[in-house]
């Protein structure tokens, strides 16, 4: 072997008897170290269990002060309140006493002061006593005088008393309608005036007959026809009379309903320009000119509303309104008079500040119900205000109608407006006529109530019925009476007559001195 592989070996055989060896060493010292390490962390874990022992029991030793110092605070606070409590105890205590001791003091003076009233009660019951049998021989004393019974006294005081106040009443009445006179009279005046000059309608007089011109008089053998077939045709198919007689060139149409006369007057015309005049072309022409008329009347409607700007009608209302085209009312058209009291209550309404589009609306329908009074049983209010609420109008309006003739009570300003506005149509000079029976009996009935009134001794119905004067008997009707007599007058013409516009009442009282000179 060389000597470096010996040295190897060598080495070798070195380095294995060293590990082990060295090993065990290292193991030993690591034991060693390890040990060291163990009892130095043992003596700081007693080292901090002392500490944490001692840390625990200085904060018991703390925590056991706190406990006692709340406990002390606790109770000195609660015995201070108890302190508080019974001092505020005896304060009551003392005040209650104080109290009781007042109160016996005032039932003590409540029972001297009751016994005193006693006594003074049975005094004033002896001196009551005395006064009426002082009072009772005063009142025999003033019968001997008087020669009256005290009831008769009574009577006769009572009935100067009520003269008395009967005539301050009676001054009073006539201050107080001067009074209300002199403040609205002006006022109602100016827009009464001007609403009647801002409103311009013509008036249609009444008629029940309509002439139709014919070009010849030969015509008229052709509208009579063989055996006289056209002309009962027509009368069948239109429901008027046909007057052919020896007026020159024309023939007249008589019946009272206008919307029938007027599809016969235009189905005639119709027949005379077409100049084929028979049965068949009758009933044709008829029936085109009732279709003529309902567009008429329609078209009527809505032009009245237009003018005076009513909108969102009822088309049903609109052709009831059409057809009061062909309505009148003592003369005057219907139509023409609901457009003028719708304008009126409009005018008046703008001048009272209230709202002009439902007093118009209100106006235009007061009379709506006269399209159909001819066909439905009732007077045309009820009629009206039936239609009104089927058609769902406004609850004014309803009442405006009901009320226009005053069978209701106005519930509203917009009510007495168009009431206002329909009287004022209505007295309008010529805007209606009467006949001559209706008008002598309403003269007639004017005086008769006025002739029933106890003092009149009579009484005169002049200009037209305009004003009914009545003369009464002085003896019976004093100053002051007159005042009272002429109220009941016209309260009694208001509830008893129906009349458009208004009726002075004149109540004259005469007084004569007739002497002789002998």
């Amino acid at each position: 072997m060389t000597p470096t592989e010996i040295v190897l070996v060598v080495l070798v055989v070195l380095l294995v008897i060293a590990l082990p060896v060295t090993w065990k060493a290292a193991i030993a010292r690591k034991s060693k170290e390890d040990a060291e390490k163990i009892g130095s962390a043992e003596e700081k874990a007693r080292s901090i269990i002392d500490d944490a022992i001692k840390t625990a029991e200085a904060k018991k030793r703390e925590s056991l002060l706190e406990v006692k110092e709340q406990s002390l605070a606790a109770k000195n606070e609660v015995d201070r309140e108890i302190k508080d409590r019974r001092a505020e105890i005896s304060k009551q205590e003392r005040r209650i006493q104080s109290k009781e001791d007042t109160l016996d003091r005032k039932t003590d003076a409540i029972e001297k002061r009751e016994q005193e009233y006693a006594a003074k009660e049975a005094e004033l019951k002896k001196k009551q006593k005395r006064i009426d049998e002082l009072h009772d021989q005063q009142v025999q004393e003033l019968e001997k005088i008087s020669g009256m019974t005290s009831e008769e006294a009574k009577e006769f005081l009572l009935k100067t008393v009520q003269d008395d106040v009967k005539i301050d009443v009676a001054k009073m009445y006539r201050e107080l309608v001067e009074q209300a006179k002199n403040d609205a009279d002006k006022k109602a005046k100016e827009i009464v005036v001007n609403s009647i000059q801002r409103c311009a309608v013509d008036h249609v007089a009444e008629s029940t007959i309509s002439v139709v011109q014919l070009p010849s008089d030969e015509m008229k053998g052709r509208i009579i026809g063989r055996e006289g077939r056209n002309i009962r045709t027509i009368e069948t198919m239109t429901g008027v009379d046909l007057i052919i007689d020896d007026t020159p060139e024309a023939v007249v149409l008589s019946g009272f309903d206008p919307i029938r006369r007027e599809i016969a007057r235009i189905a005639l015309e119709k027949l005379i320009v077409d100049g084929r005049i028979h049965p068949a072309r009758i009933e044709e022409m008829v029936e085109k000119a009732r279709k003529e008329v309902e567009t008429q009347i329609r078209e009527d409607g809505e032009q009245a509303a237009f003018e005076v700007g009513v909108h969102n009608l009822h088309p049903e209302l609109i052709k009831l309104l059409g057809r009061m085209r062909f309505r009148t009312s003592y003369g005057q058209n219907a139509l023409k008079h609901s457009i003028e009291v719708a304008e009126l209550a409009g005018l008046m309404a703008g001048e009272c500040g209230c709202d002009v589009r439902l007093a118009k609306r209100a106006g235009l329908l007061h009379d709506i119900g006269k399209s159909i009074d001819h066909e439905v049983e009732g007077s045309h209010i009820q009629i009206g205000a039936d239609l009104c609420r089927k058609y769902k109008e406004n609850a004014t309006v309803i009442n405006s109608v009901e009320s226009h003739h005053g069978d209701t009570e106005p519930t509203s300003l917009i009510a007495c407006l168009v009431q206002a506005a329909d009287a004022i149509s209505a007295a309008r000079p010529g805007a209606r006529r009467e006949t001559l029976d209706t008008y002598t009996n309403r003269l007639k009935q004017l005086e008769d109530i006025a002739n029933n009134f106890k003092g009149v001794e009579k009484s005169f119905a002049i200009q037209a019925g305009r004003e009914v004067r009545v003369m009464v008997i002085p003896e019976q009707v004093n100053d002051a009476n007159m005042v009272l007599l002429a109220r009941d007058i016209s309260k009694q013409i208001e509830a008893e007559l129906e009349y458009p516009g208004q009726i002075k009442v004149n109540v004259i009282r005469e007084s004569r001195v007739v002497d002789y000179a002998k």
